[in-house]
């Protein structure tokens, strides 16, 4: 099973200012209740991504669910895949004066403005499952979330076993399909394969055509189809995620070969549908990517909510990882 990392790039104090009705689809009710002794409940802003996978479905659930476990106000919204509707969303939370902001960014780029109105208010953001890259770390507390880059290298490692089991020997024809454009586990799932390519396989591995299927089932069948009438020589497939690979073996059946087989197939996630298929024969291996983030969330944001300290993992220009304490520049609230 793949580690999983709370990265904290920076400590903040963060704050608010006027705010946009969200576009995303937003649910105002409350899912926690008043704790004990007087205090009033949390109040969490998460906006999601949308429900384009197996996997955010996973993630939404165990998010809620861990939500109401401890007892706080969650208002969420569903972005449906768009940055406009997260940042809106983000806006809207801002008005409404909640605690503490968490969300799983669609794309890399393009936050800087909304959450330096969010520093502005004294609102702590949260990043949940993806990263962010914007020009001052301290807009944002902390990420909790998976090494992407890493999963990418564990899937080039994991397909040397594949086709060594497979006994193919000689060149191997890649056909990548990519997650969404812009996204963090688009990126850093095809740079951790990549490195392994150039390590270990430069001479026989290649990876011979790349398209995004926005990690959805539809697109990975349409986009899959597509290879195969540019590149029916392909003989294996790195998704990005189960769900695009699933919808690959929809083309690839309707083209007359055997997933699993004619082409080997290499995914990420491990959600129950990609299980299924790996044990009939049409997955040949999943690197594990864990959607149940929703306990380790709320307990950052109690401690983000706190003023306390949590642990960070800062990046450095090599793309390395140190281990750092930073104390979340914020005033506990008292109710």
């Amino acid at each position: 099973m793949l580690n999983r990392r709370n990265f904290l790039t920076a400590a903040i104090g963060v704050a608010a200012t006027g705010a946009l009705a969200a576009c995303a689809k937003e649910d105002k009710s409350s899912t926690g209740t008043s704790s004990g002794g007087g205090s009033k409940a949390i109040t969490l802003g998460f906006s999601q991504v949308g429900s384009e996978s197996g996997w955010r479905s996973a993630n939404t659930t165990s998010v809620k669910e861990a939500a109401k476990e401890a007892g706080y106000n969650l208002k969420f919204s569903d972005a449906q895949q768009k940055q406009e509707n997260q940042i809106s969303a983000i806006r809207s939370y801002i008005a409404q004066k909640v605690d503490v902001i968490a969300f799983s960014p669609v794309v890399v780029t393009g936050w800087d403005a909304v959450l330096k109105e969010a520093k502005a208010a004294k609102i702590p953001v949260v990043l949940t499952d993806r990263s962010v890259e914007t020009s001052d770390d301290s807009l944002y507390v902390t990420l909790v979330g998976s090494d992407f880059t890493d999963e990418g290298r564990r899937a080039g490692k994991i397909l040397e076993k594949v086709l060594a089991k497979a006994g193919v020997k000689g060149p191997v024809k890649i056909a990548q399909l990519e997650g969404t454009t812009g996204a963090a586990p688009a990126i850093e799932r095809a740079k951790g394969f990549k490195e392994v390519m150039d390590a270990d396989h430069k001479g026989d591995w290649k990876i011979v055509v790349s398209q995004t299927g926005d990690f959805t089932r539809a697109g990975g069948k349409q986009v899959m189809a597509a290879f195969l009438q540019s590149n029916p020589d392909i003989n294996v497939l790195f998704a990005h995620n189960d769900d695009m690979a699933i919808g690959a073996i929809q083309s690839i059946e309707a083209a007359g070969k055997k997933p699993g087989k004619d082409i080997l197939i290499v995914s990420i996630d491990g959600v129950k549908d990609g299980f299924i298929a790996m044990s009939e024969g049409k997955i040949n291996a999943i690197v594990e990517c864990n959607p149940l983030l929703g306990p380790q969330l709320m307990e950052v944001v109690k401690t983000v909510h706190d003023g306390g300290s949590v642990e960070r993992w800062i990046k450095t220009k090599e793309g390395d990882f140190m281990q750092d304490q930073a104390k979340a520049a914020l005033p506990t609230r008292k109710y």
